[in-house]
């Protein structure tokens, strides 16, 4: 099939007339600039890639809104934790399905056509294994393909309560996994959804506090060459202050140092990170994977994005807590955060391109390599994930400021997915 748009961003930035050929795989072929529309499907609006999520916890949607009242001696991400896990406690396969066909939804709404989901909720609220020890991951992947986003399934390696090897408590007894349990829930996964191309599935350790490195070593030793890595990492100062203590460096450097970090790697969060170590980070060719509405309500602090997109940087966006599951939401975050910051505007354009043309664009072609999807331009051997946007305004198709009117305007600005295949299965 053949779609036509009239504003579409491309990789070199936006084109006009733009057709884009789009083979029965739903692969793109070919991208025409100046194009004749006849005989191809007319879009409305602007087209732009789809965007992917890097970061999410399905199961946490439940929680939005319900964590923001202040307790004794103040809050902060710890007492946050303590809530969450008290919600995991009472959630089964079914009621995750159900929770995750809803956050999922909402995020095809928002803009985002991959989730990553970095599943640690894997044992029943006893602590002991489900018969069908993936059921919860199967669960969270059905609720994705009922929801029509394509996925990227991390179960999570987690075996210790800190990097001491403090052993897990009582509450935290639902996310333990071993290395095999890890390989076996991702052996079932790939096999249970074999041949769907919106299922992939990657290799994920919660932290370098919940997971010793040579396990995590080992996970990734036994995986597919080339499945996407992720974790948390450097989130908060007691964690940093941990990982210190028990292996003599901040985790970052630390990490830099005895893993082979690269392109296929997601860093979640990274925000208490020195500048040394962004540099490493942006040399290394992995993606951060930035949460900024999360990292608001959580208390995490800002990441220092100036300096690391000065060093090329690769970056993500996700919903993490699923506080708000709309890309443009966590955009306009992560550039108004910077902007408070360094007291000055514009601060993420890059040289003759606009804030959200930026953005846009950085976070969509970081993302989609560590979902393990061949996504993230309108380019030729691409997936067609695609979205589009229609910023309001009477003049909304007749410039090109479409990305910034679409992040920073108060106006609605539907966003919607473009299908190419009769369905994602």
């Amino acid at each position: 099939m053949v779609v036509f748009a009239e504003l579409a961003l491309l990789p070199e930035g936006w084109g006009r007339d733009v057709s884009v050929e789009i083979d029965e795989s739903g692969t793109i072929v070919a991208v025409r600039t100046d194009s004749d529309p006849r005989g191809a499907t007319p879009l409305p609006g602007a087209l732009l890639p789809g965007m992917p999520n890097v970061h999410s916890h399905a199961f946490q949607y439940a929680m939005a809104g319900r964590a923001e009242r202040r307790g004794p001696g103040g809050d902060d991400f710890w007492a946050w934790r303590r809530a969450m896990y008290d919600l995991a406690m009472q959630l089964n396969p079914e009621s995750l399905y159900d929770i995750a066909s809803a956050a999922y939804r909402e995020m095809v709404i928002g803009g985002y056509t991959s989730v990553a989901e970095f599943h640690y909720l894997h044992r029943d609220p006893a602590g002991v294994w489900y018969a069908d020890k993936s059921a919860m991951a199967k669960a969270l992947v059905e609720a994705a393909r009922d929801a029509g986003i394509a996925i990227c399934m991390l179960p999570a390696l987690y075996s210790q309560a800190a990097p001491d090897g403090t052993p897990l408590a009582s509450e935290q007894r639902r996310f333990e996994t071993s290395v095999d349990d890890v390989l076996e829930i991702s052996r079932d996964v790939r096999s249970a959804f074999a041949g769907d191309r919106n299922v992939t599935v990657g290799v994920c350790a919660h932290s370098l506090r919940a997971a010793r490195p040579k396990d995590f070593q080992a996970l990734i030793d036994a995986s597919p060459p080339g499945a996407p890595v992720h974790l948390h990492i450097a989130e908060q100062q007691r964690e940093v202050d941990e990982i210190e203590a028990a292996f003599g460096a901040r985790p970052i450097a630390w990490l830099l140092a005895n893993f082979d970090v690269s392109s296929r790697w997601c860093l979640v969060h990274a925000t208490r990170a020195t500048a040394e170590e962004l540099r490493g980070i942006a040399r290394s060719g992995a993606t951060v994977g930035l949460c900024p509405t999360t990292e608001a309500n959580l208390g995490d602090g800002l990441f220092e994005f100036v300096g690391y997109a000065a060093d090329a940087g690769s970056y993500g966006i996700g919903s993490d807590s699923n506080v708000t599951l709309a890309a443009a939401d966590e955009l306009r975050l992560l550039e108004y955060g910077q902007r408070l910051y360094h007291r000055r505007r514009v601060v993420a354009a890059a040289e003759g391109r606009s804030c959200g043309e930026t953005l846009y664009a950085g976070a969509a072609a970081g993302g989609a390599p560590v979902s393990g999807f061949a996504a993230g331009a309108i380019a030729a051997g691409r997936r067609a994930d695609l979205v589009t946007i229609q910023p309001g305004g009477h003049d909304a198709m007749s410039t090109e400021d479409v990305a910034d009117r679409h992040i920073f305007s108060a106006r609605i600005s539907p966003v919607t997915p473009v299908r190419p295949l009769p369905a994602r299965r």
